[in-house]
Parts: structure tokens; C-alpha cells; sequence
């Protein structure tokens, strides 16, 4: 894959998804407790990013070629898991430790 050189106004758009991607874990945060499952904070953050900050969830329906598309908006990954992980129905335990992915995408970057 050949190496794309961003211009000035390509870096700051992609400044800004992180920033907003930043965002998202900040307001995520509280809801981060025992008994909360990682789809419900999945559902919390695609509102936030779609009705508050008006981006698209890049892991949203991203597949590359010859995968299924994924199902949902961030990635949660609990212990062991090492990344990608697909939230779903699993109630976060105490102590458990847990990793989310976040990528926005603000006038189509990153990509």
C-alpha cells in the first residue's frame, strides 16, 4: 500500500475526529460500572456520536474485503480480550478491566 501524504486542512479534520473521538471516551466514562453491559455502552456512545457530535462510527458496517461487516458503533474489549471486541450482552463485573475503541469519522477521515 503505497503512502498518502495528508494536506494542511486533511490533518486538521483528522485533529478534530480524534478530539471528538476523545470526547466520546470522556462522556462514556460514568457509565462504565459493574452490571452495565457492553452494548448498552454502545448504544450511549452511537447517540452521542451521531445525535451530539454528528460523525459517523467508524467501525460501523466497516468490513474489509471478505469479512462480515461489524455490527456496532465502538469496540469493547473486557480482560483478556485482546482487541475488536463486539459488545453485547456480557454485564460488566467489578474489577474487570475494559478497553474501548473509539474512531470518528468527520468529513470522511480518517479513513
Amino acid at each position: 500500500m503505497a503512502i498518502s501524504i495528508k494536506s494542511e486542512e486533511e490533518i486538521k479534520l483528522m485533529r478534530d475526529s480524534g478530539r471528538l473521538a476523545s470526547e466520546v471516551l470522556d462522556f462514556i466514562t460514568p457509565y462504565v460500572n459493574p452490571g452495565t453491559t457492553t452494548e448498552e455502552l454502545d448504544r450511549l456512545c452511537h447517540e452521542y456520536m451521531v445525535d451530539v457530535q454528528k460523525v459517523i462510527p467508524a467501525p460501523l458496517n466497516y468490513a474489509p474485503p471478505g469479512y462480515k461487516p461489524f455490527p456496532k458503533s465502538i469496540c469493547t474489549s473486557i480482560n483478556h480480550q485482546i482487541c475488536h471486541g463486539i459488545p453485547g450482552p456480557k454485564k460488566l463485573k467489578d474489577g474487570d478491566i475494559l478497553n474501548i475503541d473509539v474512531t470518528v469519522i468527520k468529513k470522511g477521515l480518517p479513513r
